[in-house]
């Protein structure tokens, strides 16, 4: 019965998880997806027989997928080899200084003391505890919870825990107090785009994402893109129906509710229920139709959260010891995102993030030429704006420039290098502009403004990176079990009997 069978339009981790979840309860699940694989932003770029992960390169917050397998009754690790890094990140300024965060709380301290002094030490154990609480805060009522709202957040955690998450300050503003050396609050105020936001206009809640860091970083075995491949070929087990290089036209409406939806090709496929996983904006933009368009508001361009320009390439490095994780910052933060935020350009100097993925907690003396993801932060404006390749050869010099003045030489070739940019992001998300992660954080309510898992629409359901809980692979891939919950509640809750209604909210260990 097309009651039963659902539609999941994405097969990123959003998309999968929520597919994974249904197909476990028995329902008919069939996932459309218009590129030629799995794992949406999670990509990879590939020279020959070299994959480089070009998405998210960060596994973090292990917990959510523990609990996704074992709801399958399986184990993650017996399908995913992981390797948790000692090292978080290595630091480096133009002025030749460094500082490496360690998964050891005490080993980053005693590292932050001698390159800032005790003071800072002690703002970092201070910084550190206030993470965990804000954490610990919104963990049930808010990551967890498929619809929070500050009523129920008040209500689950009082007057004095919302104050202690800190929305009305500023990421930056509150980095001083914990802070006295610029170069400490240059680093963790970088925490903010991690959520595709501006230290200077997010609030001191994201301090949340140090401690989910510090929690543990691992390595993905295969890489990044090889955790999308796993759990597509187990949604295949159990059942589900993958049509890949298939684009999705019109959520279909009738009798006020979805009935299915329509294909480019002029093909129809009936289903009593629909989970979108695509970006917000091309869903408020009408890109699946007027009628799904109308059940969620449309983000402002300023309200866009940060777009990016991407190198992934084979290339020889030298000059400085990379780990995998590895952060350039410029020489002036403010101006850095005056540009990016205000001005709505490319900055003139760049902080630099480096993923090098034959590397992993110690540095290399192997000169080889490795694989490398090199990130500069850009604003979403690939809807209106195209990259020239004179413009992208000047970012590419800026770039590059930069991470020279801190002692890193990389040395690339066209045939081994894959230039992304706001354009290109625009064109596989459509409706974005660019931007990667949904809408920003800039504003204590932002995070409110992010719709869930339910739609006004019946029968019509959103997961993914632009919707509640927010970015990130683990969010991804919460939001993707909220939306399955959500609509196996709603089905249980129509049905003669309600034996298979789930909770709303998500378990959490």
């Amino acid at each position: 019965m097309s009651s039963q069978r659902v539609v999941v339009i994405g097969a990123g981790i959003a998309g999968l998880s929520a597919a994974l979840t249904l197909a476990a309860r028995g329902l008919d699940v069939t996932v459309i997806e218009r590129t030629a694989g799995p794992g949406g932003k999670m990509r990879e770029a590939v020279f020959g027989d070299r994959r480089i992960d070009c998405g998210p390169t960060v596994f973090t917050m292990r917990w959510v997928f523990d609990e996704l397998f074992d709801a399958l009754g399986e184990r993650l690790d017996d399908h995913i080899a992981l390797q948790s890094l000692d090292v978080l990140a290595r630091h480096a300024w133009t002025d030749g200084s460094q500082l490496d965060l360690f998964a050891d709380q005490e080993h980053s301290a005693d590292a932050i003391g001698s390159f800032a002094g005790r003071s800072d030490a002690e703002g970092f154990r201070a910084f550190s505890a206030d993470a965990k609480k804000i954490f610990d805060v919104l963990k049930g009522p808010f990551i967890c919870e498929p619809a929070p709202r500050m009523a129920s957040l008040l209500r689950n955690s009082g007057f004095r825990d919302l104050l202690a998450i800190r929305p009305f300050q500023t990421l930056w503003k509150a980095l001083g107090g914990y802070f006295s050396d610029p170069r400490l609050q240059q680093l963790f105020g970088r925490y903010a785009t991690y959520c595709g936001s501006s230290p200077f206009d997010a609030p001191a809640t994201l301090m949340l994402v140090a401690h989910v860091e510090s929690a543990g970083v691992w390595l993905v075995d295969g890489g990044m893109h090889h955790l999308a491949s796993i759990m597509s070929g187990m949604a295949a087990s159990r059942g589900v129906q993958f049509h890949y290089g298939t684009e999705v036209s019109r959520v279909i409406v009738e009798s006020g509710r979805t009935s299915g939806v329509a294909l480019a090709n002029g093909e129809r496929v009936a289903a009593g229920h629909v989970v979108l996983t695509a970006d917000v904006a091309a869903l408020a933009s009408g890109l699946f139709g007027v009628d799904a368009a109308r059940t969620t508001a449309t983000i402002p361009e300023k309200a866009r959260s940060l777009s990016a320009m991407t190198w992934s390439c084979v290339a020889a490095a030298s000059g400085f010891p990379l780990l995998r994780h590895s952060v350039f910052f410029s020489r002036d933060y403010r101006a850095e995102f005056d540009s990016i935020v205000g001005r709505r350009r490319m900055p003139d100097e760049p902080t630099v993030y480096v993923c090098a993925q034959d590397r992993d907690n110690a540095p290399s003396a192997d000169s080889s030429p490795q694989r490398l993801f090199i990130l500069a932060n850009a604003p979403a404006i690939g809807d209106h704006h195209q990259f020239a390749p004179a413009e992208i050869d000047e970012c590419t010099k800026r770039t590059f420039g930069m991470l020279e003045r801190c002692g890193l030489t990389i040395k690339t070739s066209p045939e081994l290098t894959e230039v992304t940019t706001p354009t290109d992001f625009n064109r596989m998300f459509p409706g974005t502009g660019g931007a990667l992660y949904g809408r920003s954080s800039h504003g204590w309510m932002a995070s409110f403004q992010r719709p869930g898992a339910r739609t006004k629409l019946p029968g019509l359901y959103l997961a993914g990176g632009s919707a509640h809980p927010g970015p990130g692979v683990p969010m991804a891939a919460l939001s993707g079990r909220m939306a399955a919950a959500s609509l196996i509640a709603d089905l249980a809750s129509t049905a003669p009997s309600r034996k298979t209604a789930m909770r709303g909210g998500m378990s959490t260990r």
